[in-house]
């Protein structure tokens, strides 16, 4: 094998290389952001809201007698 075939055989794998990187990185951020956005809706208001309605008879009532 000469140098030419070895050196693009090397680029070859160091660009494969790269763009797994590249894809690797951008589905981390992605699942990064998708926790974001649930941690911020599950802060939010409308989540206690909504189990309110699909279970209205749960925590209206404390029962203070001891």
């Amino acid at each position: 094998m000469d140098i030419a075939a070895l050196s693009i055989g090397l680029s070859h794998g160091q660009v494969k290389q790269d763009a797994s990187l590249a894809i690797m990185k951008k589905t981390m951020n992605h699942a990064e952001q998708n926790a974001a956005s649930m941690v911020q809706m599950l802060n939010s208001s409308q989540v206690q809201a909504m189990q309110h309605a699909a279970q209205p008879h749960l925590g209206g009532n404390v029962d203070v007698s001891r």
